[in-house]
């Protein structure tokens, strides 16, 4: 039996959401929820109890990598504050920032 990734997790969140947005009775959507994903019926329910409080779907992220930067010790402090201040992880932020400088540099080479 394989653990489930973040994106497993979100996707059969979302597949919860949908179920009761459809307002599919509580043990057919666990039923449900369970055969497609290869859940318990008591895991399911956790999924469907926590889609209740859901005010639209979650974002299904792509799977990460682990890698290791070298930063000036400044860029590295301002980078760690920003995480904290801002409640993002540091992972976030450089993701983001690549995605800006990345979609830069198609615009322009």
């Amino acid at each position: 039996m394989h653990r489930s990734t973040k994106a497993d997790k979100a996707r059969q969140l979302n597949a919860a959401y949908s179920m009761l947005q459809r307002n599919i009775a509580l043990p057919e959507a666990m039923q449900r929820l369970s055969r497609e994903f290869g859940l318990s019926e008591r895991q399911a329910y956790r999924y469907l109890k926590e889609a209740t409080y859901l005010d639209r779907p979650v974002e299904v992220s792509e799977t990460t990598v682990p890698i290791t930067l070298k930063l000036p010790v400044r860029t590295a402090r301002l980078l760690r504050a920003y995480a904290r201040s801002s409640g993002l992880t540091i992972g976030a932020i450089v993701t983001r920032a690549l995605a800006t400088f990345f979609g830069t540099q198609r615009r322009h080479g």
